[in-house]
């Protein structure tokens, strides 16, 4: 792996940036700039770079509910997968997440992200719910980590 940088997102060139790969990524969920800035206010959001060149993004959403789950997200752009950078921005998620006393830890998929579900469920990730949003046909997969053996 190239030398990664995991960097949270400060400004409106890093706002631009994660809502490129939030967007290759998740087509029918695509962003405004406006929207991302809303998203960025509530959430952490992190862009990956390997070198100088933008490789991927992340998501941790603030924890929600009893359970205090908290929604750890990676995205990686096609051309730079099987290069170790999904799995340390997932790493790096997990972290922040447990820094915020999670419950639980939480993903979410689009279905049809093959690679994507496969990436969750090499990490312990289960299935807990599919399901498609109000007028729409895509359907959107949530997935629970499995809490770790003591």
């Amino acid at each position: 792996m190239t030398d990664l940088r995991i960097e949270t997102v400060d400004g409106d060139a890093m706002l631009r940036q994660w809502r490129h790969v939030h967007n290759v990524i998740v087509p029918p969920a695509a962003m405004s700039l406006d929207e991302v800035r809303e998203r960025a206010a509530r959430h952490r959001l992190c862009n990956a770079y390997a070198g100088d060149e933008l490789v991927g993004c992340s998501t941790v959403r603030a924890p929600e509910g009893e359970e205090r789950a908290v929604m750890v997200i990676a995205r990686v752009l096609p051309g730079h997968r099987g290069q170790g950078y999904g799995t340390a921005l997932y790493e790096d998620g997990l972290a922040h997440a447990r820094g915020m006393r999670a419950g639980a830890v939480d993903t979410c998929v689009l279905a049809v992200n093959e690679e994507g579900l496969a990436f969750a469920r090499a990490r312990g990730f289960a299935e807990t719910e599919r399901y498609t949003l109000d007028g729409e046909s895509d359907v959107w997969v949530d997935l629970r980590l499995a809490p770790a053996a003591d």
